[in-house]
């Protein structure tokens, strides 16, 4: 249902070596990008995305308050990595790897984090109970 989800950055270089790191962490690079305005990571041109950007109408960007980009890994360990991947590149905690509810039986495993402009993320996956 997805096709893309645009993060809002007002240092695209920054923004590009964070997330070129991030999701080189998992094998996933640029797909499309426009000089001094966006780029966009994708596993495959026709897979769900994630693009940073200048905002287009110039003002300073901002991030959204209860916005929040989801990306589905595949095991538990990918969660942990990937979030201990975005920590060590700078960004900040916002829940560390487990469970969500705390009971084990939910089957739903996340770790939550913000990149380097403050937009929340987290990595997330489905675990049989």
């Amino acid at each position: 249902m997805i096709g893309y989800v645009t993060l809002g950055t007002d240092d695209l270089a920054k923004a590009a070596a964070f997330y070129d790191e991030l999701f080189g962490s998992i094998g996933i690079g640029r797909f499309m990008e426009e000089e001094n305005y966006f780029i966009a990571w994708a596993p495959a041109p026709d897979a769900p995305s994630v693009a940073v950007s200048v905002p287009f109408n110039k003002k300073p960007a901002s991030v959204g308050n209860g916005t929040m980009v989801a990306l589905f890994m595949d095991s538990r360990e990918k969660v942990d990595a990937f979030h201990a991947k975005a920590l060590e590149l700078g960004g900040t905690d916002e829940g560390a790897p487990g469970f969500r509810p705390a009971e084990k039986d939910s089957g739903f495993y996340a770790g939550y984090f913000r990149d380097l402009d403050g937009n929340k993320l987290n990595a997330f996956c489905m675990v049989e109970a």
